[in-house]
């Protein structure tokens, strides 16, 4: 009896796949199947009807299966070559189809380039910008499956959503690093990030995570990382139990990045972050808000009256320490110091008067 030629492939790539060895002749052999299926058309490889589908589902979900170990096992090279077939054969269209499997088309396709970022990380090398620009084309067929699908829900009682909300975030993660190796990319990358922080799929861990990649490192991006604690700190406080040790560390580095990227002492941004960290602890239990955390908010406020007064811009010292002084007043422990910012407070504004009246005009602050 004639025997088929996807059978053929489907036989020889069963019989390799037994030993782990045989991997890269499992791709090349698969890609041959997706080649001649391209050559002579699917309904004439596959078959037609439900024997073409199981034919080409069965390829596709062993490209996808071989993808998963192989990066399990860290052949992360292999892993993305066998994700981005297991793409092709997902998008294969036969017997009268008119779209493939979107939903696993974009998967694979996430899962294919996140693999060629861990490739590269595991070999400590550098992606060619030709690469770079290749994975990030690759990933905008997902991103437009992605967004396509998030912004329609299935139509049942629990209304989940077509792709997993995790591959939402995987991809942007991806795409945020490829964007962040090219020139003049850094409005892609915000736009991404709104994009991502407007679906469902996000939450405020992974707004945290943003935010830190966005924040550090030789390509950061500060409005990205900004927008992104911003986002995050405000679904923290809209929590009915809000984790105040992530709120503590969000406006850490809010403050932080603040000060690095404005960093005038009487930048009303920086001044307001601070008052906001007070305005969140008014009516909080004792400790609730991290101690350490409240006490640098108060002590940092107060040391930045330094520079002010060192320049002669007397309102913006008294300003940050009267700042600290209320920030220290929310601190369990903080009497002492308290005492010590009242008594120095009470003598800046001794020496402010006697100046006014011709008297020493040297100021300090500690």
């Amino acid at each position: 009896m004639p025997t088929n030629e996807v059978v053929i492939f489907r036989t020889l790539v069963t019989i390799l796949s037994q030993d782990p060895a045989n991997d890269t002749d499992v791709l090349k052999h698969m890609k041959r199947a997706h080649a001649r299926q391209s050559e002579i058309g699917a309904d004439l490889f596959f078959g037609k009807c439900e024997v073409g589908r199981r034919e080409k589902n069965w390829f596709a979900g062993n490209a996808w299966n071989f993808g998963v170990r192989t990066g399990q096992e860290q052949n992360y090279d292999l892993s993305a070559e066998f994700f981005k077939l297991a793409s092709e054969f997902y998008g294969v269209l036969g017997d009268g189809e008119t779209e493939g499997n979107e939903t696993m088309v974009c998967k694979s396709i996430i899962l294919s380039v996140s693999a060629i970022i861990a490739d590269e990380k595991h070999k400590n090398s550098t992606l060619l910008e030709t690469e770079v620009r290749q994975a990030i084309e690759l990933l905008g067929r997902a991103g437009k499956i992605l967004i396509s699908s998030s912004a329609s829900t299935r139509k049942n009682e629990d209304q989940v959503e077509v792709i997993e909300p995790n591959f939402f975030f995987i991809y942007t993660w991806t795409a945020f690093d490829l964007y962040s190796r090219l020139t003049d990319m850094a409005a892609q990358q915000l736009q991404l990030v709104k994009t991502f922080a407007s679906s469902k799929s996000c939450n405020p861990k992974h707004l945290l995570q943003i935010g830190f990649e966005a924040s550090q490192g030789p390509r950061s991006n500060h409005e990205v990382a900004t927008f992104a604690f911003n986002t995050c700190l405000a679904a923290l406080l809209a929590s009915p139990t809000p984790d105040y040790q992530t709120v503590a560390l969000v406006l850490r580095k809010l403050i932080s990045i603040g000060t690095i990227h404005k960093g005038d002492p009487d930048d009303d941004s920086i001044i307001e972050m601070y008052k906001h960290a007070y305005r969140i602890m008014v009516g909080l239990r004792e400790g609730e808000y991290p101690i350490e955390e409240a006490k640098w908010l108060a002590m940092t406020a107060w040391n930045r009256a330094a520079l002010p007064v060192k320049m002669g811009q007397i309102d913006t010292a008294k300003k940050w320490m009267n700042i600290g002084l209320e920030l220290a007043t929310k601190v369990p422990g903080m009497h002492t110091y308290r005492s010590c910012m009242e008594d120095y407070l009470a003598g800046f504004e001794k020496k402010l008067n006697g100046r006014e009246n011709g008297e020493s005009r040297t100021l300090a602050v500690s």
